[in-house]
């Protein structure tokens, strides 16, 4: 068996240590990326469970993710939020970095919504904008870094899962007639998946968006097959921290600590009204 490749008793072990900590089920897992941890201060009697209690959980070492489970009631829906995502580029396996995605499939969390940074390649996406994501394009998956990969367990899904739908119609639906309601331009587009660390170079942002992208990120496409395969409804938007990627611009140096601003400051207030909306029309 190839390293780090769990196995269904390893996500039990976990779904049960969580379950018992907790009164409640969760039926909706929620990913917060960078700067969105604040979305689950609205949450109602609340859990609070610390990555570090885990058995086999994956902590992020990245400034912006408080690393802890929130559980508990938000819009009448019973949700369990990671506050903070593992990466690939902190050195964690892809099937570290989405074992909690396989954790929630197993204590019955039937939807997920994820979320994250990213840089804007499209020119009407502007700093602070939220990106519906439609589709996505996994480069490192491309290459062979794949959470899917090794040997399949039937029981979790099938050998080889269709993408021709990755993130759920009616759940877009939802989400487009919330920033309707609330008066807030909801962009749609392809998200583009990139392992990381650094930002892009001006020649792959050229490239990028002669693939398609829409916008760049270093996370949520891995949990998203893990969801997929596991037969969860995705839902997925980006804040986007900047408008068309700075990298476009000589001089210019995107840093991290300018993500986590935009996104907080920007992005948090509309996706806690899309998250809410979405939850209480479901």
């Amino acid at each position: 068996m190839p390293a780090n490749q769990f196995t269904r008793a390893d996500y039990e072990v976990t779904a049960d240590f969580i379950l018992s900590r907790t009164k409640h089920r969760p039926t909706v897992g929620i990913i917060l990326g960078s700067g969105l941890g604040g979305v689950a201060d609205s949450i109602e009697d609340a859990t609070i469970i610390s990555y570090d209690d885990l058995p086999n959980w994956p902590n992020s070492h990245v400034i912006g993710h408080k690393n802890r489970l929130v559980i508990g009631k938000l819009q009448g829906q019973t949700v369990l939020v990671q506050q903070g995502r593992a990466h690939f580029y902190e050195g964690w396996t892809m099937q570290e970095a989405t074992f909690p995605v396989r954790v929630m499939q197993v204590m019955g969390i039937k939807t997920l919504i994820v979320t994250n940074a990213s840089g804007g390649l499209n020119k009407a996406f502007g700093a602070g904008d939220l990106m519906l994501i439609t589709d996505h394009i996994n480069l490192p998956g491309m290459i062979g870094q794949n959470p899917l990969r090794g040997p399949n367990d039937d029981s979790l899904g099938t050998r080889f899962p269709d993408m021709t739908v990755p993130y759920d119609p009616d759940l877009c639906n939802i989400a487009r007639q919330v920033a309707q309601q609330e008066n807030f331009k909801l962009h749609e587009g392809t998200y583009l998946y990139l392992s990381g660390p650094n930002y892009e170079s001006p020649a792959e942002i050229r490239m990028f968006k002669a693939w398609g992208a829409d916008a760049v990120g270093m996370s949520t496409v891995p949990e998203v097959l893990v969801a997929r395969h596991a037969g969860m409804r995705v839902l997925g938007v980006s804040g986007v921290a900047n408008g068309t990627n700075e990298a476009n611009t000589p001089g210019a140096e995107i840093t991290h600590l300018d993500v986590l601003q935009n996104i907080a400051e920007k992005c948090a207030p509309k996706l806690i009204a899309i998250i809410r909306g979405v939850l209480k029309s479901m």
